[in-house]
Formats: structure tokens, C-alpha cells, sequence
């Protein structure tokens, strides 16, 4: 009645025998302590994991993520994914102060270093906060338009891998005024609770308050809510909207949000934008503009964002119309309509678009130096174009440029790339001064 492997009745098997005399015992408080070390090990190392991942100077960031998101997903794919992730706050952090030799002061704001992000990817101001944890000193939300609008067709936006280029022809893809407006106003909110002694006395104050935008500046914060920061918002037109209006309501809408903003009409992405840059049609917007900045926002700079295809009479006939309207700065330059003869040879460079990276740094440079010219110095002036080192900064910065702002190189390079830049320029520097540089020639 028993098998083989069972035996006889009272007697053990042979493989119970193994089990009960040739199994290894364990103390309890050894295996405790056993379990314990384990768990240690395991705790510590996701917590070492986790403290690598939050520094924006780890290699995995730049040698890993970065290729696996030109690899696999197209380059519109990749940038959504980008803002993403900046919106959850899943994106590491520069843990590095800035160099006090990189701060300077530009239309009575502070700025922390002068390396600063271009319009254009963070459109709908969704990722400025996971921006400035980046260590940008200037973050340029937009173009934003009026009304709600989705851009062009899709494909839109090309990679030029082998130039560190990028072609693309969004066409203003933008939420409106009242979305964008509505995030901003958001962020302001949250940050005022976050630092509220009683939160019932900011809530009155909110509730007697004509705008939320005057109970910030009354606790002495920029609109960037960091000392140091300064936040843009770029300000473009819709497809069939008023040339003029449109800009105005954009002051009107969003200047309250900005502690700076930009009148783009040099996107070679909508159609008719660029004549905006010329003759009358540039000094009625422009005097429009100043004039509702006057009426709503009178402490807030305006700038105007030109293109980099443009000859020295253009630039001249634009300065007159800058200086006349007392525009606060200029812009230098969007993307080019061009293709240099440069360009490595690659499929994508037939599409109809924008193109930036290192290429358009010549262009950007000799406009720079005619629009200097031109003003005699008394503008402020930004250079945007190809700026993917820090010996680019430097030679903006030589030729007149108060500050760059950066777009492809931070988009090739990924979230290394503000610390990475700013520990070049500190190279390039010498001990000097970023202030001390600007518009002082080749004095290298």
C-alpha cells in the first residue's frame, strides 16, 4: 500500500532523511541580520541610483538617454517627451551655484549667468520650473498666439545629425492666450501658497486683489519666481490674425506673467510674419506694442526677435525703427530660410522649414555686428544661433551680444548642456568678468 519512495510506515524516506538531516539551519537573528544587510544594500543603492540620476552632469543622461531618443522616436516626439518630463519634475537638476563672475544686472533684473533658452521649445509653458533647475538664467516660453492653433501638417521637424542641425516648420502650434495665461497665472499661485505665512490671509489678499501679478511683486519675486532668473514670453500672431492687434493682446494677456517680452516677427514658419521686419509695417507694431506696455506693464523690457537673412540696409532701416519706438532689446536672430553651402549632405536638408544649430552661427554673428553698429551700442542685444560650446558665448558675448540664448545645442546635447556650457565660458573667461566682456571686440 506504500510506494517505493514512500517505505515502510513509521520510517522516514530518503528524500525526508535529506531534507531533515542535510539542510542547513539558520539562527533567527542571524537571518534577521542577513535580511537586514540586504535590504540596506538595495535601499542604498536606488538611493545612489536616484542621487545620480537628479545630477544633470551624469553621463547616463547624455550618453544613454539622449541617443536612445534620436534612435528611436522622431524628433517632434522626442521634444514633447522632453516637456513632458519638465512639467512632472522627472528631469535632473544642476547642483552647482553659479559663478558670481557669470551674474550681471540687464533692465534692472538680475540675471544668474547669461546662457539662456530660446523660444520655442517649451511653447505652452508647461517645463519652466524643471527650465531653471537646468541652470538657465533666461527661459523663453512661446510663441504663444492668441487664439488657439495647431501649426503645420505633420512631419514638421527634421534632424541634421551630422551637423548637429535641425530644420523645422512648426507654424506657431500654440494653446492661446487664455491656456498659457491660465499655467502662469497657476504657477504664480502655487508659489505664493507654497511660501504663505497663513494661507487664509493670501486668500484675501487674492480675493481684493485687481490681478495676482501685483500680490507677487509685492513680495519683491520676479515673475520667474527665482532671484537670478528672468522668464520671457515670446509673442507671435495667428495665421489670419491682425499684424498689430495680435501683438497687443499678447501685452495685454500675458505681460502681467513675463518679466520680459519678445515680439517675434521673424518665424519663416507663417506666412507673411517675416514683412513684418520692414519699413512701416515694423514701426506701427512696434509703437503699438510700447504703447500697451506703457499702458499695462510699464516696467516690463520689450524686445523684437529678427531673422538672421538680412542685409546691412534691412538691419539699418530695422535699427531706426527699434530706436524710434524705444524698443529695450534685440534679438539676433531665429532660424534661416538658407542652406549653407556647409551643410553636410543628408536627406532632410530639402525640407521646407527654419534651420538652426552651428550653422546659422556665421549668419547670426554678422548680423549681430551690423545691428551693434547700427544702434551705436545703445540696444540691448541677444545673440540666439548655433550656440553649442562655450567659446560661442564668448565671441557673442565680445561682439555686443548682454546674453545668448541656446535652442538645438540644448536639444543634441540634453539636460548636461547649461552646466556644461557654463563651465566652458568660466574656461574662456579668464578670470574675468561675463559683464566686463560684452561688446569689447576680439579682445579675446
Amino acid at each position: 500500500m506504500f510506494s517505493r519512495s514512500t517505505g515502510h510506515l513509521g520510517r522516514s524516506t530518503p528524500a525526508l532523511t535529506r531534507s531533515l538531516f542535510n539542510s542547513r539551519y539558520e539562527h533567527p537573528i542571524r537571518q534577521r541580520l542577513r535580511n537586514g544587510f540586504y535590504t540596506l544594500v538595495t535601499v542604498s543603492g536606488l538611493g545612489l541610483g536616484l542621487y545620480y540620476y537628479s545630477d544633470s552632469r551624469a553621463g547616463i543622461h547624455t550618453y544613454i538617454a539622449m541617443p536612445i531618443m534620436r534612435n528611436f522616436t522622431d524628433p517632434e516626439t522626442a521634444h514633447n517627451l522632453a516637456v513632458k518630463a519638465l512639467a512632472l519634475g522627472l528631469t535632473p537638476k544642476d547642483p552647482v551655484p553659479d559663478d558670481e563672475s557669470l551674474a550681471f544686472t540687464l533692465w534692472g533684473r538680475q540675471f544668474s549667468n547669461p546662457i539662456g533658452l530660446a523660444a520655442g521649445l517649451d511653447k505652452q509653458a508647461e517645463g519652466i520650473d524643471g527650465l531653471f533647475d537646468l541652470g538657465f538664467g533666461y527661459v523663453e516660453i512661446g510663441s504663444v498666439t492668441p487664439l488657439p492653433q495647431p501649426g503645420n501638417e505633420k512631419p514638421r521637424y527634421f534632424r541634421l545629425p551630422d551637423d548637429r542641425a535641425a530644420i523645422n516648420r512648426y507654424g506657431f502650434n500654440s494653446d492661446g492666450h487664455r491656456v498659457v495665461g491660465l499655467r502662469l497665472r497657476s504657477r504664480i499661485q502655487h508659489a505664493l501658497f507654497q511660501s504663505a505665512p497663513s494661507t487664509d490671509a493670501l486668500a484675501t489678499q487674492l480675493a481684493k486683489a485687481a490681478d495676482i501679478s501685483s500680490v507677487l511683486d509685492a513680495t519683491g519675486l520676479p515673475k520667474s519666481l527665482r532671484q537670478g532668473k528672468v522668464l520671457a514670453v515670446n509673442l507671435g500672431k495667428n495665421k489670419n490674425g491682425d499684424e498689430v492687434e495680435d501683438y497687443v493682446a499678447g501685452v495685454r494677456n500675458l505681460g502681467k506673467y513675463a518679466d520680459v517680452l519678445v515680439v517675434n516677427v521673424s518665424s519663416p514658419n507663417t506666412p507673411g510674419l517675416r514683412q513684418l521686419q520692414h519699413g512701416d509695417a515694423l514701426k506701427r507694431l512696434l509703437k503699438a506694442v510700447v504703447e500697451a506696455r506703457d499702458q499695462h506693464v510699464p516696467r516690463t523690457p520689450v524686445c523684437v526677435k529678427i531673422a538672421p537673412d538680412l542685409d546691412e540696409e534691412e538691419i539699418t532701416s530695422i535699427a531706426k525703427s527699434i530706436t524710434e519706438a524705444r524698443v529695450d532689446g534685440c534679438i539676433i536672430s531665429n532660424t534661416t530660410i538658407s542652406r549653407p553651402q556647409s551643410l553636410t549632405p543628408h536627406e532632410n536638408i530639402s525640407q521646407t522649414g527654419g534651420l538652426s544649430g552651428p550653422p546659422v552661427k556665421p549668419l547670426t554673428m554678422k548680423a549681430l555686428r551690423a545691428m551693434r553698429k547700427a544702434t551705436d551700442g545703445k540696444v540691448v542685444l541677444v545673440a540666439c544661433g548655433g550656440v553649442s560650446t562655450g567659446r560661442d558665448v564668448l565671441e557673442y558675448g565680445l561682439a555686443g551680444a548682454s546674453f545668448v540664448q541656446a535652442y538645438t545645442g540644448f536639444g543634441y546635447d540634453g539636460v548636461r548642456f547649461p552646466r556644461r556650457i557654463k563651465d566652458e565660458l568660466l574656461t574662456e573667461l579668464r578670470g574675468r568678468k561675463w559683464e566686463d566682456i560684452v561688446g569689447k571686440g576680439s579682445s579675446a
